[in-house]
């Protein structure tokens, strides 16, 4: 059945149209379901005084319009080192801003920063899952099969609980998935531009883009006639990104903040094997990947080599940020932005089983 797949992803053209009005109804769909996953974090609980998603507070200050400086200053001598508390994490929360401006005396007992968040969120999220139905419909699976992934997707512990509570993943879990598009659909040429709304949205999107596209780019070394060229667009993801992150990190800090400086900073005090295992053994990955995991390695033969190859070097990517840092449970949203939307279609597949490959009735 696999193989059966994989043949008709190379008539995508034929099998694989969706029309305009379909993709949009479907992003609209998954927006008002988001909205409605994030909703708790409006009225029933503050995320920003819980451990975990305390940086909520950080990215709620910033789209209310507060000052990096005024953070940077009272941090001294740290200040050009850890820029601000996260001030350089700018694209969800100025995205959040006008609908923060909207709801603004309007929004009664919600807060309106948190609901501008929950907007901008909501927005790349089902952005997200609208790109995953549009991979998998053009890698020849049937309409249901896709919808089943981006459900999985959707109702991960991760996506309720960590993107659509006020924090900035679901910024870098959208352009991770672009990527995934670009790449797939040899659109090689966004890479870049990818690369600077990923970094604006989270530094960390800089390396973990890189190993993927990394990836997936030797995945297709048998093709060598294009060898070259798309491994200039790699490299230009690579100096993108990083540059933005660089500069973002710097204009908020006010002097010149070099990756290796900040690098060096995040280094964790304990050692590499004690970090790592604090990665996985806290309670936020199990939540996440517990069934995820399982199910979804066991189909992955029928998906892209490439794609697979890409993903899996980036988690282990940010498996190894993750002890570096001693990050612990914060690096299980890294995990599943790079791995997630996988391991939601293989896990669709398997449950599935043989009509996932059915052709497409749109």
């Amino acid at each position: 059945m696999c193989e059966v797949v994989g043949e008709r992803g190379q008539s995508k053209e034929k099998n694989a149209s969706m029309t305009l009005a379909r993709r949009g109804l479907l992003w609209l769909l998954f927006f008002v379901i988001c909205l409605g996953l994030g909703y708790p974090a409006l009225n029933r609980y503050d995320p920003a005084k819980l451990e975990g998603t305390s940086d909520v507070a950080v990215y709620r200050d910033i789209v209310m319009g507060g000052q990096p400086q005024k953070a940077a200053e009272a941090r001294g001598h740290l200040a050009r080192l850890a820029p601000s508390e996260n001030y350089y994490r700018m694209l969800v929360p100025y995205v959040a801003k006008p609908f923060y401006w909207l709801a603004k005396g309007r929004a009664q007992s919600c807060d309106p920063a948190l609901l501008g968040l929950l907007m901008a969120n909501a927005l790349f999220t089902a952005s997200t899952t609208s790109l995953l139905v549009t991979v998998g419909h053009r890698l020849g699976f049937n309409y249901s099969t896709a919808l089943l992934a981006a459900a999985l997707y959707l109702l991960n512990f991760a996506v309720s609980n960590l993107n659509l509570v006020g924090l900035i993943d679901s910024g870098e879990g959208c352009f991770v998935m672009a990527v995934v598009w670009s790449l797939l659909t040899e659109r090689w040429f966004l890479l870049p531009l990818w690369g600077v709304l990923g970094a604006l949205a989270k530094e960390t999107f800089a390396p973990l883009s890189t190993l993927f596209a990394i990836g997936w780019w030797l995945a297709g070394m048998q093709q060598i006639h294009r060898r070259f060229s798309r491994l200039v667009w790699v490299c230009a993801l690579a100096v993108s990104s990083l540059s933005t992150v660089t500069i973002a990190m710097s204009v908020v800090a006010g002097g010149w903040i070099w990756p290796w400086e900040f690098a060096e900073y995040m280094h964790a005090g304990v050692g590499f094997l004690a970090g790592l295992r604090g990665c996985i053994l806290d309670h936020t990955f199990w939540y996440v990947f517990i069934w995820l995991l399982p199910l979804g390695i066991l189909r992955l033969r029928c998906l892209p080599r490439p794609w697979v190859l890409a993903s899996g070097a980036a988690f282990c990517g940010a498996l190894f940020l993750g002890a570096y840092n001693n990050a612990a449970g914060n690096t299980t949203r890294a995990l599943f932005n790079v791995a997630g939307p996988i391991l939601s279609f293989s896990t669709a597949i398997f449950l599935v089983g043989p009509d996932s490959g059915n052709d497409l009735s749109a």
